[in-house]
């Protein structure tokens, strides 16, 4: 085996973890692992200033400038509500129907989230907002309508990236239609390849050369795949797919392989496999330690045992890499620790952006009746 397959192996992996500080067994993973990235959720984030060290020190073990990752959308799911401020979500923000508050919105964030530390977060949401996954989306979606669903997320883009932080365009190829939580289960989403290149496909078709990542998700598709296959671990999705029919040329990343959606399907360590199998760069695992060891030497020892998929393995890493190198949001440094000042300010930014979208929505609504 090749001595640098350990190491591709590593950026293929980004991965979450207990804990609001570099624990001597999580230093010893990050630098024997030497992963492309980790991810914080609400448990690892107690302050801003707390947080900017955890990231700090996750990156002095690994070699390599890392991608350190949030899941930071707005409204439901927020991770940094409790040490800001709550931002509004993605519908608040579209209904008000003023492209310039898409823009704001991801600039908000981007300012919220480069202050602490991260360089990536994991949105916009791209699902369209269709009346079967209303209880599972809520408040997740802008619009059921692809162009509208765009046109927010372009802004948002451009506001994140304004910021120095990296977007993400989620969970192909759609949950519009899915009403069951990937989280927890499996759902198959009944609807024809037709319908889902008009409807669905289009955010990835219009944005294929404006999506830095985009993250594949844990739904089947049978009329697509003719068979219960999670999207995430197709080989038809990402490399026919997204990869050669759309000509997406970005980082792909699988949805968290500890998800019962996925696991419905295959072992996790299958997961991890198929998952690079298929097409994927990067497999996200968001808590569990055992798991996180697991899917590395599962992957490991595929590459091993075979040169096909060690090969795979190669140029995943090779193209993960020259994205990093690439990347002047990676470059960009964050400000050394936030003080409360920069926190105060934050803070009234984010009740002056949400003050101005509840206003907007009122105006708005009124001017539709």
């Amino acid at each position: 085996m090749p001595k640098d397959i350990p190491s591709q192996i590593g950026q293929l992996l980004t991965f979450g973890f207990d804990g609001t500080e570099v624990s001597a067994k999580l230093r010893a993973t990050l630098a024997t692992m030497q992963p492309g990235g980790v991810i914080l959720f609400s448990r690892n984030i107690e302050s801003p200033a707390q947080t900017h060290a955890l990231l700090r020190e996750c990156q002095k073990s690994v070699a390599t400038p890392m991608l350190l990752c949030v899941d930071m959308e707005g409204g439901t799911v927020d991770r940094l509500k409790d040490v800001i401020a709550p931002a509004p979500s993605v519908a608040d923000v579209f209904a008000t129907g003023d492209k310039r508050l898409f823009r704001k919105h991801g600039q908000l964030i981007g300012k919220e989230v480069h202050l602490l530390g991260f360089n990536v977060d994991f949105a916009p949401v791209v699902d369209l907002g269709f009346e079967a996954s209303k209880t599972v989306m809520t408040s997740r979606t802008a619009s059921p309508n692809a162009t509208d669903t765009v046109a927010y997320a372009r802004g948002f883009l451009k506001g994140l990236k304004d910021e120095h932080v990296l977007g993400c365009g989620k969970h192909f190829p759609g949950l519009g239609e899915a009403n069951l939580d990937t989280h927890h289960k499996l759902p198959s989403i009944e609807k024809s390849w037709k319908k889902l290149w008009d409807e669905d496909l289009v955010p990835y078709r219009t944005m294929r050369r404006e999506l830095p990542f985009v993250m594949v998700a844990h739904g089947a598709y049978p009329a697509v795949t003719k068979d219960s296959t999670p999207a995430s671990i197709s080989k038809k999705w990402i490399a026919e797919i997204l990869r050669k029919k759309i000509g997406y040329k970005g980082l792909v990343i699988s949805d968290d392989l500890e998800m019962g959606g996925v696991l419905a399907a295959a072992s996790i360590e299958n997961a991890a496999v198929e998952t690079i199998r298929a097409g994927a760069d990067i497999f996200l695992v968001c808590r569990n330690d055992e798991h996180v060891w697991r899917t590395y030497n599962a992957v490991l020892r595929e590459a091993e045992r075979d040169k096909r998929f060690a090969r795979l393995v190669e140029t995943a890493a090779k193209r993960v890499l020259t994205f990093k190198k690439k990347s002047a949001e990676l470059k960009h440094r964050p400000v050394s620790v936030p003080t409360q000042a920069m926190v105060d300010k934050l803070r009234r930014l984010n009740w002056e952006f949400t003050e101005r979208v509840r206003l907007a929505s009122m105006t708005a609504m009124a001017g539709s009746v």
